[in-house]
């Protein structure tokens, strides 16, 4: 065999032979992780069992891959379905987006600068024991984050139709006044929406000490000051999501109340405010206690009927009369 012939037969079988290995090779995984199929299996079992817990409802699907940067992809504003009473829904079934290489073993945090229009963006940590506070929450109240408007409304717990959401909550990283932390969020997306899963890393780092990978990035729609919703994430890292792996939307609405998302400008629902004409204005006074309460609240059932008393009018002449709003229907 000529040497030409002899070079030729040898690159035709080196290639032959490296298409062979390329079709029967699986995907590498480093020394100490689980097997594909293992850690598939927990990841699963795991999203199951936070699934269950929180009842997350109907699932988005993302496309394309989490890159090892503060946002990786974020929701597009289309694939949100429409909010339809659950204050959250499941993502990408439930598995964050983070990359094998984030699952380090350090604390860190790190926060978005914001954007032209004064919005906020991913706000990302690494929350472990030495992170969260030791000491009482400080003010947060010179913060006016974009959108920011001081509005009330009675139907609303508290009162107040926005807070000041932190993306990252306080009792996972202690910021407090941290204008690239704090976004405009209603009461029900603060409470309802985020705070369970908050609470949920919070029990599991100080019970554990391990660290949980945790990002939330805020859902803008176009050039609007007030975001549609946050995305949130969040994957123990020692035990490879084992013990908190989540990956939600949580909407940022108020049942009963419309939001121009575009300047945060709000105002009752019609048939919210036609509630509110009716019956709202209507109070039962109990005149041993002197507290006043909604007609349809607990309290007015367990009252001696002696010392009840319906009331037509206002709050303001109910507290120059002396009564206090009850407390457990926040009247």
């Amino acid at each position: 065999m000529s040497v030409d012939k002899r070079k030729r037969f040898i690159l035709i079988w080196l290639a032959a032979f490296g298409l062979l290995l390329s079709g029967c090779a699986g995907e590498p995984f480093a020394e100490g992780d689980s097997a594909p199929d293992e850690r598939a299996s927990v990841e699963e079992r795991s999203a199951e069992e936070q699934s269950s817990e929180l009842d997350i409802g109907q699932t988005v699907r993302l496309s394309g891959q989490a890159g090892n940067v503060l946002a990786a992809d974020s929701l597009a504003v289309s694939e949100i379905p429409a909010y339809s009473g659950s204050p959250y829904i499941s993502v990408n079934d439930n598995i964050p987006l983070f990359t094998d290489e984030e699952l380090v073993q350090n604390s860190f945090e790190t926060y978005s600068e914001l954007d032209g229009l004064g919005r906020c963006g991913a706000a990302y940590a690494n929350v472990g024991t030495d992170l969260m506070p030791d000491e009482k929450r400080g003010s947060i109240g010179k913060v006016k984050p974009s959108g920011w408007h001081s509005v009330e409304y009675d139907m609303v717990e508290g009162n107040s139709l926005y807070n000041r959401c932190h993306l990252i909550g306080y009792q996972l990283t202690a910021e407090n006044a941290n204008e690239k932390n704090l976004i405009t969020g209603t009461r029900y997306l603060n409470t309802e929406g985020m705070l369970p899963f908050e609470n949920m890393v919070a029990d599991y780092v100080k019970e554990t000490k391990n660290h949980v990978l945790y990002r939330v990035t805020p859902i803008f729609e176009d050039d609007n000051l007030v975001a549609g919703g946050v995305q949130m994430e969040a994957m123990s890292v020692e035990d490879k999501g084992e013990g908190i792996l989540f990956h939600v939307y949580c909407y940022n609405v108020q049942p009963g109340i419309s939001i121009d998302y575009a300047t945060g400008e709000s105002r009752l629902d019609q048939n919210e405010a036609v509630h509110n004409v009716t019956s709202d204005t209507v109070y039962i006074l109990n005149t041993n206690t002197h507290k006043f309460h909604k007609p349809s609240c607990s309290s007015v059932e367990q009252m001696k009927e002696a010392s009840a008393e319906e009331f037509t009018g206002d709050k303001v002449e109910l507290d120059s009369m002396g009564y206090e709003p009850c407390k457990r229907c926040n009247p």
